[in-house]
């Protein structure tokens, strides 16, 4: 473990000369719409000359992940940072100096971007670190300690995760809950982990069962994010800090229509755009919607219900390991198995995470099918565990950018 000498140096490198000039920026009637049904608009960028272009008084934060981050830097603008940083981290190991220069780059940009626009902002974990329970205590509090106020640490959805989230909420660290893709996955969140938020991904819900011809794809995701929102009020809604759903990633403009009244909106900055040259900005809560999902007469054999019901089976599992906490990701794992919800957290052999990963963000189900069919795996698995490797490849883009930099 890294000696608190050096994250103390690494902090005060990440926050010197930051000197981005705070955008002033007036309010909007329709932003203030739909905020007036009770959602917070987040952008979901990390480019901070197009989330100028769209930033409002009623905008509270900014969300970057892996991707948008990696985004960012292969274009170059860090380059004579990283080479700042060698300096600094020369005496680690050369791939540990790889994951901390990560790590800087993701809280640099991030105090860049709390400092332009004053809002909160959700940084990402390494995607090494997901199952890694002490990098992911670790890490999150030096984001923490570098922009208490303003950063909101992500950490993926994995047995690991929960376990991890779970501790950093209670050493006081804010957490974005991330990579769910069911309400049941949110139930999990909400009584384990008690997050600030947790996440509904409902684009890629929808291609799932588009790309994979098992209907259109209409409803699925705004039917989810619409369950998950009411399961996870009331599990929390006791809680010192109730955790608040966000529909993450939106797709297209008309849901900011459809999914009114979402506690969050994380919007890429081509919806937010768009929402504006095409609605009138007369929004009502649609939290009493009960959307049909489009689906083929094949589909029922993989249980897409899976994706926006809640068994009481699945609910008292979530609530007995709030209860009773598992020591570690392995316990945790056993226990949803004995408790017959298995297809929450499969046991996968080697071959099949590297089969997950050549998927890409949307899995193949025909290589799924038969698994999906018998209750071994879930949509909603198959969803987070194609989105973490997609993470993983993105994260790895950067660290070479970084490695060749260095001369790693």
């Amino acid at each position: 473990m890294m000696n608190e000498k050096l994250k103390e140096k690494i902090k005060q490198f990440v926050l010197q000369d930051v000197n981005e000039s705070k955008v002033s920026a007036g309010p909007d009637p329709f932003w203030q719409g739909l905020k007036n049904t009770g959602t917070e608009l987040w952008l979901d960028t990390g480019d901070m000359e197009e989330a100028e272009k769209n930033w409002s008084a009623e905008m509270t934060a900014l969300t970057t992940n892996n991707s948008l981050v990696n985004n960012e830097i292969q274009k170059g603008i860090y380059d004579d940072f990283i080479e700042q940083t060698v300096e600094i981290v020369k005496d680690l190991p050369t791939e540990e100096q790889i994951v901390e220069i990560a790590f800087i780059l993701n809280a640099r940009h991030g105090i860049r971007l709390a400092k332009k626009f004053g809002g909160f902002v959700s940084v990402e974990l390494h995607t090494n670190t997901a199952y890694n329970f002490n990098a992911i205590i670790d890490y999150g509090l030096r984001y923490f300690s570098i922009c208490p106020d303003q950063f909101i640490v992500k950490v993926p959805y994995t047995a690991t995760g929960l376990l991890g989230a779970r501790k950093l909420r209670e050493l006081g660290v804010k957490i974005n809950f991330t990579l769910e893709f069911s309400a049941r996955q949110n139930a999990m969140v909400a009584a384990i982990t008690k997050p600030n938020y947790c996440n509904v991904f409902l684009g890629r819900i929808g291609a799932y069962i588009k790309d994979n011809e098992l209907g259109s794809g209409s409803g699925a995701g705004e039917r989810t994010v619409i369950s998950a929102q009411h399961i996870v009020t009331e599990l929390t809604k006791h809680n010192e800090t109730p955790t608040k759903l966000i529909a993450a990633s939106l797709r297209h403009y008309s849901q900011l229509d459809a999914l009114a009244g979402t506690d969050v909106f994380t919007m890429p900055t081509k919806v937010a755009a768009e929402g504006k040259i095409n609605m009138d900005g007369n929004f009502q809560s649609k939290l009493n919607e009960v959307y049909p999902v489009d689906l083929t007469d094949d589909a029922a054999s993989y249980f897409p219900e899976k994706l926006w019901e809640v068994s009481k089976k699945e609910l008292e599992l979530a609530k007995s390991l709030d209860a009773n906490l598992p020591i570690n990701e392995n316990e945790l794992i056993d226990r949803v198995h004995e408790a017959e919800c298995g297809d929450m957290f499969p046991y996968l052999s080697e071959k099949d995470y590297k089969l997950i990963a050549d998927d890409g963000k949307i899995p193949n189900h025909q290589r799924w099918a038969q698994r999906l069919a018998n209750g071994e795996l879930a949509i909603d698995t198959l969803l987070n565990l194609a989105g973490l490797a997609s993470f993983t490849a993105d994260q790895a883009a950067l660290d070479d950018r970084i490695r060749r930099i260095i001369g790693g």
